[in-house]
């Protein structure tokens, strides 16, 4: 309980300094702090949390958890979809029918994900939700995401831009430097820096979802919002976290899987929906919603695993 109110003040304390500033700072600043940490404060933070985090056990099954995750999200999605073109014979738009079902698939594993976890669960198991992040969200939002979003939307973009855009992803480099680097002695002084700069990387990231939500105004799409965000943030959890014990998952590895899919919706939801013309409002609340919802589910899941 004390970790959780210390989380809590954390978390509502950044976000709210950077929602602040986000209404008071030109809109330049998110954009910039996003690419500085997108380039450079991410890929430090991950090189420096992997020295302290145990890569033993069965670390590999993460990803694969994650891809379940984007799977079920996704199926359960297209269920509601069809449920509600029975029971009251109305079909969303097609450019709706993409955002809801990518608001329920992809979660904010990392710039969220990661400092959730790293409060709720320590250093010790930073690798379980790096791997989830890495090797399953970023591929799920960056492929299926947009296998789904071409096939909704209305905008057609080169699959090599996307490609490239996975390739060239900072984080995944980091993310192999950092297992070569777990080897390396470096002076205590350093790894003390290097362990500070990590945490101010996971401080402006929270600053950073705060400066975003203060210039999201959307709200009248928040019934079909809600619908992802049950799926997302609940039923998906339930579901696969209630199985986690089959795949030999059990204890804080579990705590940090189940953490890691019960995220809101990914900001890379909001970038798909708009490169694809899917429907931006709902992506827009669908984000803005599942953030404050976070602060009512965190404990739930805590408590239940």
């Amino acid at each position: 309980m004390t970790n959780l109110l210390e989380l809590y003040v954390k978390l509502v304390g950044l976000v709210l300094v950077g929602f602040i500033l986000g209404r008071k700072l030109p809109n330049t600043v998110p954009n910039r702090l996003g690419q500085t940490l997108f380039w450079v404060g991410v890929p430090i933070s991950i090189v420096a949390f992997l020295r302290q985090a145990d890569l033993s056990g069965q670390i590999w099954i993460a990803p694969a958890i994650a891809y379940l995750a984007i799977l079920l999200g996704a199926f359960l999605a297209w269920l509601g979809i069809k449920g509600q073109a029975y029971f009251t014979d109305t079909i969303p738009q097609q450019s709706t029918q993409g955002s809801l079902i990518l608001a329920a698939m992809v979660g904010n594993t990392g710039y969220l994900g990661f400092p959730v976890t790293l409060a709720m669960v320590g250093q010790e198991y930073f690798a379980w939700a790096l791997f989830y992040d890495l090797l399953g969200s970023l591929f799920g939002a960056y492929a299926l995401g947009v296998v789904l979003a071409s096939h909704f939307g209305s905008s057609v973009r080169s699959y090599w831009q996307i490609a490239k855009a996975i390739l060239i992803n900072p984080a995944l480099w980091s993310f192999g430097f950092g297992l070569l680097f777990r080897q390396v002695q470096i002076p205590t002084v350093v790894e003390f820096c290097l362990e500070k700069l990590a945490w101010f990387t996971v401080a402006l990231s929270l600053m950073l979802i705060g400066m975003r939500l203060s210039r999201l105004n959307s709200w009248h799409s928040l019934p079909q919002a809600g619908i992802s965000l049950v799926i997302k943030m609940l039923l998906v959890p339930l579901i696969l976290g209630s199985t986690l014990p089959l795949f030999g998952v059990t204890g804080s590895a579990a705590r940090v899987i189940v953490l890691q899919m019960a995220m809101p919706p990914a900001f890379a939801t909001l970038v798909i929906a708009e490169t694809f013309n899917l429907d931006r409002d709902l992506a827009v609340t669908a984000l803005a919603a599942g953030v404050m919802a976070l602060l009512v589910t965190l404990p739930v899941w805590l408590w239940l695993f």
